[in-house]
């Protein structure tokens, strides 16, 4: 499947054993070309549990084009409209929004150091991470906060006037982040629309990522760059993003496809 261009490889491991190692996990995402690879499971107190790997082969808890994509698959099951997942991060709740567009409500946005998680105290709206030149650097003090994942994001003027591929890695793994960190380039078009790229922690250059949509407009509001809801434009389609004041929850609407299905 596939939520505005993020690729997954989705087993339904309900009823059946699905226990792959990391390297089996790098197999089956290099043969199916997914970014991120997910088993579907029972859990009693909610219509499922959702396990989550990376491209690389470690575990992970957050996916949010993920979530929606199996809560795609739980709605045409179920057909009441509403559906509760279970992943590592939290209990997430899906529901339809149109023809093939699920909202998944994400949540709240975690924003102390501690919940990042960061390796020493510091002020999460401008983080000291520096790329360049100690004393020029280009691109420096990027907003963080966690979705379930952590996130960093780098405000800049033109998403495609930099080398994303050789920028990722260096900010993914800096000492600041001891758990790594996915990276997002936000560009703010205008307060109600976001260009958006982000090099996924363990998938690296992704089409999409749904947490990283939040991300950034939780970033965004939280610096007064824009409304509360957005438009995030990625590179594989669209996210509508809302951080809804009212309990401080973030909804996020987008579409999902299913590529193809069979039995294994």
């Amino acid at each position: 499947m596939n939520g505005a261009g993020n690729a997954f490889a989705i087993f339904d491991a309900r009823g059946r054993k699905f226990a792959p190692d990391s390297e089996r996990i790098r197999a089956i995402a290099s043969e199916m070309k997914a970014d991120q690879v997910m088993s579907i499971e029972h859990d009693r107190d909610v219509d499922a549990f959702l396990r989550i790997w990376n491209a690389s082969g470690e575990e992970v808890d957050a996916c949010g084009n993920g979530t929606r994509a199996v809560a795609h698959l739980l709605l045409e099951e179920n057909g009441n409209g509403n559906v509760r997942i279970r992943t590592n991060a939290d209990i997430l709740k899906g529901q339809k929004a149109g023809e093939s567009l699920v909202t998944i409500d994400m949540g709240s946005p975690l924003m102390g150091w501690a919940d990042i998680p960061l390796s020493e105290k510091m002020d999460v709206r401008g983080v000291d991470v520096r790329i360049g030149p100690m004393d020029n650097p280009y691109l420096s003090r990027p907003a963080v906060v966690s979705m379930g994942n952590p996130h960093a994001v780098f405000f800049v003027d033109d998403v495609d006037a930099y080398n994303i591929p050789q920028i990722g890695p260096l900010v993914e793994w800096h000492p600041t982040f001891p758990e790594g960190v996915n990276v997002g380039f936000a560009q703010v078009i205008d307060r109600g629309t976001i260009r958006l790229r982000v090099w996924e922690r363990g998938a690296g250059l992704t089409k999409a990522c749904g947490t990283g949509a939040c991300a950034a407009l939780v970033c965004a509001a939280r610096a007064g760059k824009t409304e509360r809801t957005a438009k995030l434009i990625l590179d594989g389609g669209e996210l509508t993003i809302e951080w809804r004041e009212r309990d401080d929850h973030v909804l996020m609407t987008g579409p999902v496809e299913l590529e193809m299905s069979f039995e294994v």
